[in-house]
């Protein structure tokens, strides 16, 4: 369902409008792995787990993914190892790195990635590069609602 914003006369893209994905979630971490998870399937993508780079790349393989969201550790396997090997993958799928760690947005090798994104308690930002990546795939240009400084405002993302 698509509505209008009068002030901005944009449209405004709900959860029911966006084709759902299915997305790939590599971390080594239960935890985080349950949590965006679920955030991911709320917003009604399929979610498929993968606690370690190797079962990540035997899932490249027998169905490449719309998009890889990815951790920079995994335990002792580098994720930007993981990135170079996705990247260089002939299904060409996007990934977004999700991580603690902002220090390695300076590394080169995390240009590979559509996106970076810091872990947080709140989702917004992970979920509004979700859709930025998607729809970006997909070839659209869609508005979606974001919330910052704690008001919903609309974006027409690139």
């Amino acid at each position: 369902m698509a509505l209008l914003d009068e002030a901005a006369s944009t449209p405004v893209m709900y959860k029911e409008d966006v084709a759902m994905a299915r997305i790939l979630l590599v971390d080594d971490e239960p935890n985080i792995r349950l949590f965006y998870s679920a955030v991911l399937a709320d917003e009604g993508h399929d979610v498929v787990e993968a606690p370690s780079g190797a079962e990540a790349l035997r899932f490249l393989e027998v169905e490449p993914p719309d998009l890889v969201v990815l951790d920079i550790r995994l335990g002792s396997q580098s994720g930007l190892e993981l990135l170079q090997q996705i990247a260089s993958h002939p299904a060409r799928v996007p990934v977004i790195i999700l991580t603690a760690y902002a220090s390695f947005q300076d590394d080169y090798t995390t240009w590979l990635a559509e996106s970076y994104v810091l872990k947080s308690s709140d989702p917004t930002e992970f979920l509004t590069e979700v859709h930025r990546v998607l729809d970006r795939r997909s070839g659209r240009s869609v508005s979606i609602p974001f919330q910052p400084g704690g008001t919903f405002s609309n974006t027409l993302l690139p």
